[in-house]
């Protein structure tokens, strides 16, 4: 893999792993924030939160995994 796709993959992922932990602590420590939503609006934005966390903590690991600054693919 082109080391510039690589890092615009991993950036990509970093950035909604920021995301989604600004999201988790807003919605767990600052809920008054949140205005006119509903506990069913709470409770579907925290999964949604969680969902992103864990999808960029996978896509984050799969590129260390598998196109890591280790791997031949990178200096291809």
């Amino acid at each position: 893999m082109d080391n510039t796709l690589y890092q615009m993959l991993l950036k990509s992922a970093e950035a909604d792993k920021a995301k989604a932990q600004l999201s988790l602590e807003l919605l767990g420590n600052k809920a008054a924030g949140i205005g006119d939503h509903s506990t069913e609006d709470f409770y579907k934005n925290a999964e949604e939160a969680l969902q992103l966390l864990v999808d960029a903590d996978d896509r984050i690991g799969a590129l260390n995994r598998y196109f890591g600054s280790d791997n031949e693919i990178l200096k291809g």
